[in-house]
């Protein structure tokens, strides 16, 4: 039998209120915690403490504070990503970030979902879905990155999107929900 874990990273619906998982959560709050509160001026200490937290980041990952985030195992970055004040990380599934994107402050990905029957949802279960986003990406501030959501490289995402759908290579994409503007010459 699965244990809750399990099936959240296979996608499958489970109990987040598991024990397993609950400590696993507790224990990113902490150095989510500890991570805000570094001063800017003590780089060794938040580049360690990031990390711990993000253990699958790549070179020169670089987070502003305050950054949120579920368990923090499962975000894996290439090298020079960027992310601006306020994000958040809801990462019950691998969220895959390309090296050299870059995200504006308040920037909400979830891999995390919900039934949308009532009475499923009820039942306490949720399930995540993977995101993928390539190398060279651009996500302007105030974007929320919905589950399941690929998103190709060198694209530049409209600041305040909600991003539903796959957005290809190459494009300008923006708006509620997002959608492809333009083609970006290479």
């Amino acid at each position: 039998m699965k244990s809750q874990k399990e099936k959240m990273l296979s996608g499958e619906l489970y109990f987040a209120g598991d024990e397993e998982l609950t400590k696993e959560r507790l224990k990113a709050r902490e150095l989510i915690k500890k991570y805000n509160s570094i001063p800017e001026e003590q780089p060794e200490k938040l580049t360690a403490t990031l990390k711990d937290l993000i253990p699958n980041g790549g070179k020169e990952l670089v987070v502003q504070p305050p950054f949120f985030c579920d368990y923090g195992y499962n975000i894996k970055t290439g090298d020079g990503v960027y992310f601006n004040f306020n994000c958040v990380i809801l990462d019950g599934m691998e969220v895959s970030i390309g090296s050299r994107s870059m995200f504006g402050p308040n920037v909400q990905i979830y891999t995390a979902s919900h039934p949308l029957n009532a009475k499923e949802r009820a039942s306490l279960l949720e399930f995540s879905k993977a995101i993928e986003i390539g190398e060279d990406v651009w996500v302007g501030g105030n974007v929320t990155i919905c589950p399941g959501v690929k998103i190709g490289n060198r694209a530049v995402i409209g600041a305040g999107s909600v991003v539903t759908k796959d957005i290809p290579d190459d494009v300008f994409a923006a708006g509620n929900p997002c959608k492809v503007i333009k083609k970006i010459e290479k």
